[in-house]
């Protein structure tokens, strides 16, 4: 099976060759990014497929945000644009996680941290249960999204 930057590749000569602008220059930057990122550091190093999943989450954040700049701006054009490139480097993202399932791996989390402190959670637990959540999540849920999760479960 190809890695994820290998398909980028591939999907950027198909997009070339069906003459497709958005897809050829979202895709032309998603691969500077993960070149970028591989180079970044002290020394230069191949990304696994996690990490290129991270820096396009990463790209697709900023994405969202320029459309929204964009759309406060009065430029809805541009905004369009970023939200196709967006739609574009979605499509190489895991599925995300719906609602109900983010819950229950914040709930689990909660219980393992109560269980290994001995007290009632609390919103001094946030750290900690932020760090049994990430691993799981992994990509298929905005670090927002999860940080509201973990911090609603905890006050309530």
């Amino acid at each position: 099976m190809a890695t994820l930057k290998e398909r980028i590749r591939g999907d950027l000569t198909r997009a070339m060759k069906e003459r497709d602008a958005v897809g050829v220059s979202t895709l032309r930057m998603a691969l500077a990014a993960i070149t970028n990122e591989e180079v970044a550091g002290d020394t230069a190093r191949v990304l696994s497929d996690a990490d290129v999943v991270s820096v396009l989450t990463r790209e697709v954040r900023k994405r969202r945000e320029a459309s929204e700049a964009f759309d406060g701006a009065g430029r809805p054009e541009l905004a369009a644009r970023e939200q196709a490139e967006a739609a574009v480097l979605t499509g190489y993202l895991p599925a995300q996680l719906s609602d109900d399932e983010l819950s229950e791996l914040v709930a689990a989390a909660v219980a393992t941290v109560a269980a290994d402190t001995g007290a009632a959670p609390g919103p001094q637990q946030m750290g900690a249960v932020m760090k049994l959540v990430q691993p799981q999540i992994a990509g298929r849920a905005d670090g927002s999204r999860v940080a509201a999760a973990v911090r609603s479960a905890l006050s309530g």
